[in-house]
């Protein structure tokens, strides 16, 4: 059973990311093939990364290479319907939140799959969460999302934590996937909404020679 929910679940990452994708290209008003570049790139991006370092074999869109067909249909279907949303960058940074709660628990459940330490697999967790979102913005000319003001990697990393964390107690995958899912989408939702942000460095005057 938790096979398949994994499964599906990597499968919403994916076209969740891939949305999001789309939807920088309608903002930059991009062609047909500019969508369907930032949303493959977007949904598998973050993945693909894990996939190599974890060293386990081919990356997960060779052998599956549906997943390149499926971003590229969404790419698609965004681009024929991303006129209609009033405001594209709020529902682009909801695509983005859920995405990102997604693929933390999925990179951090690929990593254990891979026989990982539990801080390999939280570490793996944020990298399939942030890396896709990463390569969107760079190729996307915005800011980078994870530099905004709102917490961000930090979700990412409570919710691959929580997962990570619940299944090493021994409660069941199934129970600790939905935890995680659950805990990094609360806190970028609640951070988007409430506007949340970890403190921030603050310039101070220097200490000069004979003290402050």
């Amino acid at each position: 059973m938790f096979d398949t929910v994994a499964a599906a679940l990597d499968w919403l990452g994916v076209i969740v990311f891939a949305v999001s994708g789309a939807l920088v290209a309608s903002r930059k008003q991009m062609d047909i093939v500019g969508f369907a570049m930032l949303g493959t790139v977007t949904g598998i991006g973050g993945g693909t990364l894990r996939d190599i370092l974890l060293d386990t074999g081919p990356v997960f869109w060779v052998t599956e290479p549906a997943y390149l067909i499926v971003c590229v249909i969404v790419s698609g279907l965004v681009f024929l319907t991303a006129h209609l949303p009033q405001s594209r960058y709020r529902v682009l940074l909801w695509f983005d939140a859920l995405g990102l709660a997604l693929f933390a628990v999925t990179g951090a459940e690929r990593a254990l799959l891979a026989e990982t330490g539990p801080v390999v697999a939280v570490a793996m967790g944020v990298i399939t969460a942030t890396f896709g979102g990463i390569i969107r913005d760079v190729l996307g000319h915005e800011s980078p999302v994870v530099l905004s003001r709102e917490v961000y990697v930090t979700a990412a990393l409570i919710g691959a934590v929580v997962f990570v964390g619940l299944t090493g107690l021994g409660l069941s995958r199934e129970s600790a996937l939905a935890a995680g899912l659950a805990a990094g989408l609360l806190v970028r939702g609640t951070a988007l909404w409430r506007g949340w942000s970890l403190p921030r460095y603050r310039p101070r005057p220097g200490r000069g020679p004979d003290g402050p």
